[in-house]
Protein backbone atom coordinates (compact mmCIF):
# COMPACT_ATOMS: atom_id res chain seq x y z
CA UNK A 1 0.00 0.00 0.00
CA UNK A 2 1.21 3.65 -0.34
CA UNK A 3 2.62 5.13 2.29
CA UNK A 4 4.09 1.93 3.59
CA UNK A 5 7.67 0.00 3.38
CA UNK A 6 10.11 -2.59 4.76
CA UNK A 7 13.69 -2.45 5.30
CA UNK A 8 16.26 -4.35 7.47
CA UNK A 9 19.64 -4.08 8.78
CA UNK A 10 21.94 -6.81 9.24
CA UNK A 11 25.09 -7.89 9.07
CA UNK A 12 26.50 -12.05 8.89
CA UNK A 13 28.43 -14.79 6.74
CA UNK A 14 26.44 -14.40 3.45
CA UNK A 15 25.51 -17.23 2.04
CA UNK A 16 21.98 -19.57 2.91
CA UNK A 17 21.15 -19.63 6.46
CA UNK A 18 17.97 -21.24 7.87
CA UNK A 19 16.54 -20.01 11.18
CA UNK A 20 13.62 -21.58 12.01
CA UNK A 21 11.33 -22.21 15.13
CA UNK A 22 7.62 -23.16 16.03
CA UNK A 23 5.37 -19.58 15.28
CA UNK A 24 7.29 -17.58 12.80
CA UNK A 25 10.44 -18.64 10.52
CA UNK A 26 13.15 -16.77 9.55
CA UNK A 27 15.16 -17.07 6.54
CA UNK A 28 18.58 -15.17 5.65
CA UNK A 29 19.51 -15.38 1.95
CA UNK A 30 22.11 -13.57 0.52
CA UNK A 31 22.19 -11.05 3.48
CA UNK A 32 18.48 -10.07 3.63
CA UNK A 33 16.10 -11.02 6.25
CA UNK A 34 12.81 -12.70 4.01
CA UNK A 35 11.05 -13.58 7.80
CA UNK A 36 11.57 -13.70 11.30
CA UNK A 37 11.53 -16.58 13.95
CA UNK A 38 10.87 -17.04 17.92
CA UNK A 39 12.50 -19.21 19.41
CA UNK A 40 14.87 -20.23 16.72
CA UNK A 41 17.91 -22.43 15.73
CA UNK A 42 21.17 -21.50 14.18
CA UNK A 43 21.44 -24.49 11.08
CA UNK A 44 24.52 -22.78 9.63
CA UNK A 45 27.43 -20.25 10.81
CA UNK A 46 26.29 -16.90 11.27
CA UNK A 47 27.33 -13.80 13.18
CA UNK A 48 23.89 -12.06 13.31
CA UNK A 49 23.82 -7.98 14.68
CA UNK A 50 21.67 -5.60 15.07
CA UNK A 51 18.55 -6.98 13.45
CA UNK A 52 16.17 -3.44 13.29
CA UNK A 53 13.01 -2.34 12.23
CA UNK A 54 13.76 0.96 11.59
CA UNK A 55 16.00 2.17 14.29
CA UNK A 56 14.07 -0.44 16.69
CA UNK A 57 16.57 -3.47 17.35
CA UNK A 58 14.64 -6.49 18.02
CA UNK A 59 17.18 -8.95 18.74
CA UNK A 60 21.23 -9.18 18.29
CA UNK A 61 23.29 -12.80 18.29
CA UNK A 62 26.38 -14.30 17.94
CA UNK A 63 25.98 -18.18 17.51
CA UNK A 64 27.58 -21.26 15.52
CA UNK A 65 25.29 -23.92 14.29
CA UNK A 66 23.22 -25.83 16.06
CA UNK A 67 22.80 -23.61 19.38
CA UNK A 68 19.39 -22.62 20.78
CA UNK A 69 18.62 -19.04 21.27
CA UNK A 70 14.97 -17.77 23.16
CA UNK A 71 14.03 -14.82 20.84
CA UNK A 72 10.54 -14.25 22.83
CA UNK A 73 11.10 -10.67 21.48
CA UNK A 74 10.67 -11.46 18.07
CA UNK A 75 7.15 -11.81 18.77
CA UNK A 76 6.46 -8.60 20.57
CA UNK A 77 8.40 -6.96 17.38
CA UNK A 78 5.65 -8.55 14.96
CA UNK A 79 3.26 -7.19 17.67
CA UNK A 80 4.31 -3.79 17.53
CA UNK A 81 4.83 -3.73 14.27
CA UNK A 82 1.35 -4.50 13.35
CA UNK A 83 0.18 -1.93 15.94
CA UNK A 84 1.79 0.41 14.40
CA UNK A 85 0.98 -0.13 11.04
CA UNK A 86 -2.71 -0.17 11.76
CA UNK A 87 -2.20 3.16 13.63
CA UNK A 88 -0.75 4.46 10.55
CA UNK A 89 -3.71 3.50 8.46
CA UNK A 90 -6.43 4.52 11.20
CA UNK A 91 -4.89 7.93 10.87
CA UNK A 92 -4.36 8.49 7.36
CA UNK A 93 -6.59 6.89 5.21
CA UNK A 94 -9.07 9.58 5.14
CA UNK A 95 -6.61 12.09 4.42
CA UNK A 96 -5.45 9.40 1.08
CA UNK A 97 -9.35 9.26 0.21
CA UNK A 98 -10.26 13.10 0.45
CA UNK A 99 -7.93 13.64 -2.32
CA UNK A 100 -7.30 10.16 -4.12
CA UNK A 101 -10.36 8.73 -3.28
CA UNK A 102 -10.55 4.97 -2.73
CA UNK A 103 -7.87 3.32 -4.12
CA UNK A 104 -4.55 3.22 -2.21
CA UNK A 105 -2.12 2.34 -4.28
CA UNK A 106 0.27 3.55 -7.15
CA UNK A 107 -1.17 4.17 -10.62
CA UNK A 108 0.16 2.71 -14.21
CA UNK A 109 1.62 5.48 -16.73
CA UNK A 110 3.10 5.00 -20.06
CA UNK A 111 6.91 5.94 -18.99
CA UNK A 112 8.21 9.88 -18.83
CA UNK A 113 4.06 10.78 -19.27
CA UNK A 114 2.73 13.92 -17.08
CA UNK A 115 -0.54 13.78 -15.94
CA UNK A 116 -2.88 15.81 -13.45
CA UNK A 117 -4.85 14.36 -10.29
CA UNK A 118 -7.88 12.74 -12.51
CA UNK A 119 -5.31 11.12 -14.74
CA UNK A 120 -3.42 10.01 -11.19
CA UNK A 121 -7.20 8.52 -10.41
CA UNK A 122 -7.64 6.66 -13.89
CA UNK A 123 -4.03 5.73 -13.67
CA UNK A 124 -4.91 3.63 -10.40
CA UNK A 125 -7.96 1.86 -12.28
CA UNK A 126 -5.52 1.05 -15.46
CA UNK A 127 -3.28 -0.55 -12.18
CA UNK A 128 -5.54 -2.96 -11.32
CA UNK A 129 -7.07 -4.15 -14.60
CA UNK A 130 -2.60 -4.16 -15.87
CA UNK A 131 -2.62 -6.71 -12.97
CA UNK A 132 -5.37 -8.54 -14.19
CA UNK A 133 -3.99 -8.65 -17.96
CA UNK A 134 -0.58 -9.67 -16.60
CA UNK A 135 -2.00 -12.66 -15.12
CA UNK A 136 -4.22 -13.70 -17.91
CA UNK A 137 -7.56 -13.57 -15.74
CA UNK A 138 -10.56 -14.30 -17.89
CA UNK A 139 -13.30 -12.44 -18.80
CA UNK A 140 -14.98 -15.27 -19.79
CA UNK A 141 -18.58 -15.96 -17.59
CA UNK A 142 -17.61 -19.59 -17.32
CA UNK A 143 -13.77 -19.21 -16.30
CA UNK A 144 -13.85 -15.80 -14.38
CA UNK A 145 -13.20 -15.48 -10.69
CA UNK A 146 -16.40 -16.13 -8.12
CA UNK A 147 -14.76 -15.79 -5.35
CA UNK A 148 -11.84 -13.33 -4.13
CA UNK A 149 -9.70 -12.08 -1.25
CA UNK A 150 -8.12 -9.25 -1.14
CA UNK A 151 -5.28 -9.11 1.35
CA UNK A 152 -4.97 -6.08 2.53
CA UNK A 153 -7.55 -4.18 1.16
CA UNK A 154 -7.14 -0.45 2.51
CA UNK A 155 -10.40 1.03 2.35
CA UNK A 156 -12.04 -1.59 -0.15
CA UNK A 157 -11.16 0.19 -3.48
CA UNK A 158 -9.89 -3.03 -5.62
CA UNK A 159 -13.08 -5.22 -3.84
CA UNK A 160 -15.48 -3.25 -5.14
CA UNK A 161 -14.18 -2.91 -8.08
CA UNK A 162 -13.46 -6.72 -8.74
CA UNK A 163 -16.41 -7.33 -7.47
CA UNK A 164 -18.50 -5.53 -9.75
CA UNK A 165 -16.09 -6.83 -13.06
CA UNK A 166 -16.69 -10.42 -12.16
CA UNK A 167 -19.84 -10.07 -10.74
CA UNK A 168 -17.94 -11.69 -7.91
CA UNK A 169 -18.14 -12.02 -3.88
CA UNK A 170 -14.96 -10.58 -2.29
CA UNK A 171 -13.55 -10.50 0.93
CA UNK A 172 -11.01 -8.12 2.04
CA UNK A 173 -8.90 -8.05 5.35
CA UNK A 174 -6.52 -5.11 6.71
CA UNK A 175 -5.03 -4.49 10.29
CA UNK A 176 -6.42 -1.00 10.52
CA UNK A 177 -10.29 -0.86 11.85
CA UNK A 178 -11.00 2.41 10.22
CA UNK A 179 -10.61 0.85 7.25
CA UNK A 180 -12.33 -1.83 7.83
CA UNK A 181 -15.22 0.07 8.62
CA UNK A 182 -14.74 2.54 5.99
CA UNK A 183 -14.93 0.19 3.37
CA UNK A 184 -17.88 -1.71 4.70
CA UNK A 185 -19.73 1.59 4.15
CA UNK A 186 -18.31 2.75 1.33
CA UNK A 187 -19.49 -1.01 -0.35
CA UNK A 188 -23.06 -0.45 1.43
CA UNK A 189 -23.40 3.24 -0.34
CA UNK A 190 -22.66 1.88 -3.50
CA UNK A 191 -25.19 -1.23 -3.30
CA UNK A 192 -22.40 -4.04 -2.44
CA UNK A 193 -22.90 -4.74 0.61
CA UNK A 194 -24.09 -8.32 -0.19
CA UNK A 195 -20.91 -8.54 -2.55
CA UNK A 196 -18.02 -7.75 -0.57
CA UNK A 197 -17.23 -7.78 3.62
CA UNK A 198 -14.09 -6.78 5.23
CA UNK A 199 -12.80 -7.55 8.61
CA UNK A 200 -10.10 -6.91 10.69
CA UNK A 201 -7.43 -9.69 10.27
CA UNK A 202 -3.75 -10.57 9.65
CA UNK A 203 -2.54 -11.92 6.21
CA UNK A 204 0.24 -13.84 8.23
CA UNK A 205 -3.08 -15.67 9.40
CA UNK A 206 -5.86 -15.42 8.14
CA UNK A 207 -9.48 -16.22 8.74
CA UNK A 208 -10.35 -18.26 5.94
CA UNK A 209 -10.47 -21.82 5.42
CA UNK A 210 -8.24 -23.98 2.59
CA UNK A 211 -8.76 -23.56 -1.23
CA UNK A 212 -11.40 -21.15 -0.89
CA UNK A 213 -10.49 -18.35 -3.65
CA UNK A 214 -10.52 -18.59 -7.04
CA UNK A 215 -8.33 -14.95 -7.14
CA UNK A 216 -5.51 -14.15 -4.51
CA UNK A 217 -4.98 -10.46 -4.72
CA UNK A 218 -2.64 -8.71 -2.68
CA UNK A 219 -2.07 -5.09 -4.02
CA UNK A 220 1.16 -3.14 -2.35
CA UNK A 221 0.32 -5.13 0.95
CA UNK A 222 3.23 -7.83 0.78
CA UNK A 223 5.92 -4.37 1.85
CA UNK A 224 4.24 -4.84 5.20
CA UNK A 225 4.69 -8.76 6.09
CA UNK A 226 7.43 -9.27 8.61
CA UNK A 227 7.41 -12.79 7.39
CA UNK A 228 7.88 -13.26 3.56
CA UNK A 229 7.77 -16.83 3.67
CA UNK A 230 4.16 -16.85 5.85
CA UNK A 231 2.77 -14.30 3.74
CA UNK A 232 3.60 -16.39 0.99
CA UNK A 233 2.12 -19.97 2.00
CA UNK A 234 -1.22 -18.26 3.52
CA UNK A 235 -1.85 -17.09 -0.13
CA UNK A 236 -1.33 -19.93 -1.50
CA UNK A 237 -3.38 -22.21 1.18
CA UNK A 238 -6.18 -19.86 0.73
CA UNK A 239 -6.31 -20.08 -3.11
CA UNK A 240 -8.72 -22.81 -4.96
CA UNK A 241 -7.02 -25.31 -7.06
CA UNK A 242 -6.52 -24.06 -10.66
CA UNK A 243 -6.87 -19.86 -8.35
CA UNK A 244 -4.44 -17.53 -9.23
CA UNK A 245 -2.34 -15.23 -6.85
CA UNK A 246 -1.41 -11.57 -7.82
CA UNK A 247 1.41 -10.13 -5.91
CA UNK A 248 1.57 -6.42 -6.97
CA UNK A 249 4.61 -5.32 -4.41
CA UNK A 250 7.95 -2.85 -3.63
CA UNK A 251 10.76 -4.61 -3.59
CA UNK A 252 14.44 -3.79 -3.44
CA UNK A 253 16.65 -4.76 -6.74
CA UNK A 254 17.23 -8.19 -7.11
CA UNK A 255 21.34 -8.55 -6.52
CA UNK A 256 23.74 -9.75 -8.65
CA UNK A 257 25.62 -12.83 -8.75
CA UNK A 258 28.76 -11.49 -7.68
CA UNK A 259 27.05 -9.50 -4.87
CA UNK A 260 26.30 -11.02 -1.45
CA UNK A 261 23.99 -8.04 -0.11
CA UNK A 262 23.17 -4.15 -1.08
CA UNK A 263 25.48 -1.54 -0.53
CA UNK A 264 25.91 0.01 3.00
CA UNK A 265 24.44 3.33 1.36
CA UNK A 266 21.70 1.40 -0.01
CA UNK A 267 21.13 -0.11 3.15
CA UNK A 268 21.26 3.64 4.80
CA UNK A 269 18.67 4.55 2.64
CA UNK A 270 15.73 1.99 3.08
CA UNK A 271 16.28 2.29 6.52
CA UNK A 272 15.69 5.82 6.76
CA UNK A 273 12.19 5.20 4.51
CA UNK A 274 11.60 2.65 6.33
CA UNK A 275 11.96 4.29 9.84
CA UNK A 276 9.33 6.38 8.62
CA UNK A 277 6.71 3.61 8.27
CA UNK A 278 7.01 1.29 10.84
CA UNK A 279 7.67 -1.97 8.57
CA UNK A 280 10.21 -4.31 8.30
CA UNK A 281 12.06 -6.42 6.14
CA UNK A 282 12.54 -6.00 2.27
CA UNK A 283 12.92 -8.63 0.07
CA UNK A 284 13.81 -8.51 -3.55
CA UNK A 285 11.58 -9.73 -6.77
CA UNK A 286 13.88 -13.10 -7.18
CA UNK A 287 13.15 -13.66 -3.24
CA UNK A 288 9.72 -14.01 -4.05
CA UNK A 289 9.98 -16.43 -7.27
CA UNK A 290 12.04 -18.41 -4.84
CA UNK A 291 9.17 -18.81 -2.52
CA UNK A 292 6.82 -19.51 -4.63
CA UNK A 293 8.87 -21.87 -6.77
CA UNK A 294 9.25 -23.57 -3.36
CA UNK A 295 5.65 -24.47 -3.01
CA UNK A 296 5.26 -25.99 -6.63
CA UNK A 297 3.38 -23.16 -8.04
CA UNK A 298 2.63 -22.51 -11.82
CA UNK A 299 2.97 -20.42 -14.50
CA UNK A 300 5.06 -18.36 -12.23
CA UNK A 301 5.85 -14.79 -13.77
CA UNK A 302 7.37 -11.14 -12.71
CA UNK A 303 7.81 -8.12 -14.17
CA UNK A 304 9.37 -4.88 -13.32
CA UNK A 305 6.95 -1.86 -13.44
CA UNK A 306 9.45 0.88 -11.80
CA UNK A 307 8.73 3.19 -14.87
CA UNK A 308 5.24 2.67 -15.34
CA UNK A 309 4.51 4.62 -11.53
CA UNK A 310 7.83 6.47 -11.84
CA UNK A 311 4.98 9.59 -12.11
CA UNK A 312 3.38 8.49 -9.05
CA UNK A 313 5.27 9.95 -5.86
CA UNK A 314 6.03 13.38 -7.04
CA UNK A 315 2.35 13.65 -7.50
CA UNK A 316 2.12 12.43 -3.85
CA UNK A 317 4.36 15.01 -2.84
CA UNK A 318 2.42 17.60 -5.11
CA UNK A 319 -0.85 16.77 -3.44
CA UNK A 320 0.40 16.79 -0.15
CA UNK A 321 1.88 20.68 -0.98
CA UNK A 322 -1.53 21.86 -1.55
CA UNK A 323 -3.57 23.74 1.30
CA UNK A 324 -5.82 21.05 1.40
CA UNK A 325 -2.76 18.41 2.03
CA UNK A 326 -1.21 20.44 4.06
CA UNK A 327 -4.08 21.16 6.45
CA UNK A 328 -5.19 17.54 6.71
CA UNK A 329 -1.35 16.53 7.25
CA UNK A 330 -1.33 18.95 10.07
CA UNK A 331 -4.85 17.56 11.42
CA UNK A 332 -3.75 13.46 11.15
CA UNK A 333 -0.58 13.38 13.73
CA UNK A 334 3.16 12.62 13.38
CA UNK A 335 2.54 9.36 11.93
CA UNK A 336 1.17 10.30 8.89
CA UNK A 337 3.24 13.83 9.01
CA UNK A 338 6.42 11.37 9.36
CA UNK A 339 5.50 9.08 6.15
CA UNK A 340 4.83 12.58 4.39
CA UNK A 341 8.21 13.50 5.39
CA UNK A 342 9.62 10.46 3.95
CA UNK A 343 8.00 10.74 0.69
CA UNK A 344 11.22 12.24 -1.63
CA UNK A 345 13.54 8.96 -0.37
CA UNK A 346 11.04 7.21 -1.78
CA UNK A 347 11.46 9.03 -5.21
CA UNK A 348 15.05 8.71 -4.69
CA UNK A 349 15.38 5.20 -4.25
CA UNK A 350 13.56 4.64 -7.69
CA UNK A 351 15.89 6.68 -9.33
CA UNK A 352 18.83 4.63 -7.98
CA UNK A 353 16.99 1.51 -8.92
CA UNK A 354 16.97 0.32 -5.62
CA UNK A 355 13.24 0.40 -5.42
CA UNK A 356 11.69 -1.62 -7.72
CA UNK A 357 7.93 -1.87 -8.36
CA UNK A 358 7.07 -5.30 -9.04
CA UNK A 359 3.94 -8.00 -10.04
CA UNK A 360 4.09 -11.65 -9.50
CA UNK A 361 1.88 -13.86 -10.60
CA UNK A 362 1.15 -17.27 -10.39
CA UNK A 363 -1.61 -20.27 -10.32
CA UNK A 364 -2.17 -23.13 -7.50
CA UNK A 365 -1.70 -26.18 -9.34
CA UNK A 366 -4.93 -28.53 -9.46
CA UNK A 367 -4.50 -31.86 -8.19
Amino acid sequence: MVGSCIGVSSTCSYGTTLLWGPGLHTFISRGHVIGRSAPIQVLNRTDIKDIRIGKRIYFTAVSGGGRRMQTALNVTAVETLQKGIAEFYDESSGIWENIWGDHMHHGFYEPDSSVSLSDHRSAQIRMIEEALRFASISDDPMQKPRQIVDVGCGIGGSSRYLARKYEARCKGITLSPVQAQRAQALAAAQGLGDKVSFQVADALNQPFEDGQFNLVWSMESGEHMPDKTKFVNELARVAAPGGTIIIVTWCHRDLSPSEESLSPEEKKLLNKICDAFFLPAWCSTADYVKLLESLSLQDIKAADWSENVAPFWPAVIKSALTWQGITSLLRSGWKTIKGALAMPLMIRGYKKGLIKFAIITCKKPVP
